[in-house]
């Protein structure tokens, strides 16, 4: 058996990661799965969340948000509606979006979209710890 599998993170707009990988975490619609090589065979709904990965000594942090993953033996192939690298997150608006988000659970109006702004909430959160573990902390780094 193989130590590391074929990884594809791909969104509509584009192919985020093509890469390989020895084991990885993906945010499952019930829970984070871990993947090694040779994993049995599945296809799972994503929630939002933070993918890792380790190819050798380098660990990758990746957001994510909705989407499929297909789990084969030899390749996980993810469908994503949106995927960020944790280096490439802009932090500064990823704060802004936090804070909108936590002004509009904050207020009571009764006019708030309480699921989107806790939505909102855990998007941005998961795309500054991503970040964060790139080693980035603000815009520009």
């Amino acid at each position: 058996m193989a130590d590391f599998f074929q990884l594809e993170i791909v969104t509509p707009e584009k192919l985020v990661v093509k890469d390989r990988a020895e084991e990885m975490q993906i945010p499952g619609k019930n829970g984070y799965l871990g993947i090694l090589p040779g994993h049995a065979p599945l296809i799972t709904e994503l929630a939002v969340g933070q993918i890792s990965y380790r190819n050798g000594s380098e660990t990758h942090y990746l957001c994510v948000a909705w989407g499929f993953a297909e789990v084969l033996p030899d390749k996980v192939t993810i469908l994503a509606e949106t995927a960020e690298r944790g280096e490439d997150v802009d932090c500064e608006r990823a704060q802004k979006a936090k804070e909108r988000a936590e002004q509009r659970l904050a207020s009571n109006d009764p006019q708030v979209d309480v699921p989107r702004a806790q939505n909102a909430l855990a998007r941005a959160n998961t795309r500054l710890d991503a970040a964060a573990k790139e080693g980035k902390t603000t815009a520009g780094q």
